[in-house]
């Protein structure tokens, strides 16, 4: 049977790790160099190809480092997430037009998460932006990023904005209701709040998020500076852990990961992005033109998405395991896409899944080579009737 706890030179993965070499379609981004914090004691880097082979994907005890990010305080290095930035006097009235979220007034020191959408609603960038004394941030997916400050700097016209890279920046991320202790290793003299930012000493800034957990801190900081953050926040407490414990908490709190949860026909709708901050979502229904708002207007008025995201338990004596990518069947039928496929230190393995959305919750499903089930707490309700609709049976006498 195999142990959480796996020797640091080691990088067979379990009966039911992810395999991220299956993750993706399409290239690695130019951040491909090695985070220095690899050299941290038992860290056993990422999958090679795959667009977290750069940090540790655990540092020898992967359901431990759960457990300390879950209960007490971990931090992961997720300095692989691809950072840019945008200055100017319009930059944020300017990303308003073109992105789905409302946040033309965001404020400083405020962040949100963001989509873009192609001209049919689909999905095509989900990213994390915060407003900071002049300069929006802009963190995304590693193979994803160059695209998308491409087609930024394609849109920006006449505009007063400047989107540049900024991979000199990187991300660290401390889970945890233990980071309420660490706040003079942060040098800061209290915590944010949810989608809040703070500045740090040294340069950088600490927000916070709403997942995956209650308490999750995200660090962007000078990526020259990744090793001392790093030996400042382990010497205060934080017990180091890899993309492993972050990602099983993530697929637990059912956030999805553009490009593992999504494919090339994900809707927002689908996968839980609908809503302004406020709802901790990524698409505010309550504002001008962008591209793809047809498509979110018409379906939250007067349809219902074609699918639904929810978390799959797996059959954990399976000789061989799925994989991200794999149909979902329901009597030999396919009736959906699995996404990330993982461990969690409590539930096991689970999974992902775009599934029909009117495939009932009791179906037994074969996810890959395992037999699957959903479970009946991550099944969104939308049973309630659209005002479009609502609208037409008015006119109609009903």
């Amino acid at each position: 049977m195999w142990s959480a706890r796996v020797c640091p030179g080691h990088h067979t993965s379990p009966p039911w790790a992810p395999d991220p070499r299956r993750a993706y379609s399409g290239c690695v981004s130019s951040v491909d160099t090695p985070s220095p914090l690899l050299s941290a004691p038992g860290a056993v880097p990422g999958q090679p190809g795959s667009p977290d082979a750069t940090v540790a994907w655990h540092h020898g005890d992967p359901f431990g480092e759960q457990r300390a990010a879950a209960e007490r305080v971990a931090v992961v290095d997720r300095s692989n997430r691809y950072v840019l930035a945008i200055t100017g006097a319009e930059r944020l009235s300017w990303l308003h037009t073109i992105t789905s979220q409302h946040i033309a007034n965001l404020g400083d020191g405020r962040t949100a998460e963001n989509l873009d959408l192609d001209l049919n609603g689909r999905v095509q960038h989900h990213f994390v932006l915060t407003d900071l004394d002049g300069t929006v941030w802009i963190d995304t997916e590693p193979e994803r990023g160059p695209a998308l400050l491409d087609f930024l700097r394609k849109m920006v016209f006449w505009a007063d904005a400047q989107p540049r890279e900024a991979t000199d920046h990187a991300v660290l991320s401390l889970l945890g209701p233990g980071v309420a202790d660490l706040t003079d290793a942060l040098g800061v003299a209290e915590l944010p709040e949810v989608y809040a930012a703070v500045p740090l000493p040294g340069g950088g800034f600490l927000r916070r998020m709403p997942w995956p957990t209650e308490d999750s801190y995200d660090l962007v900081v000078p990526r020259d500076r990744l090793g001392d953050w790093w030996t400042k926040l382990t010497a205060a407490g934080a017990e180091p852990a890899g993309l492993w414990a972050f990602e099983a908490l993530r697929v637990a709190a059912l956030r999805p990961r553009i490009g593992l949860d999504t494919d090339e026909r994900t809707i927002p709708h689908e996968v839980r992005w609908i809503g302004g901050p406020a709802e901790r979502g990524a698409v505010h229904l309550d504002k001008g033109c962008y591209r793809g708002q047809e498509t979110v207007a018409r379906v939250h008025n007067l349809g219902k998405p074609p699918r639904k995201l929810v978390l799959l338990h797996l059959d954990g004596s399976a000789d061989d395991r799925p994989a991200t990518g794999d149909d979902v069947t329901a009597g030999g039928r396919t009736v959906g896409r699995l996404g990330t496929v993982i461990d969690h230190y409590e539930l096991g393995p689970i999974a992902l899944a775009l599934i029909k959305r009117t495939v009932p919750t009791e179906t037994e499903l074969v996810a890959g080579p395992s037999a699957a089930a959903i479970d009946p707490d991550s099944v969104p309700v939308d049973d309630a009737p659209q005002a479009g609709r609502l609208a037409v049976d008015r006119l109609r006498g009903r």
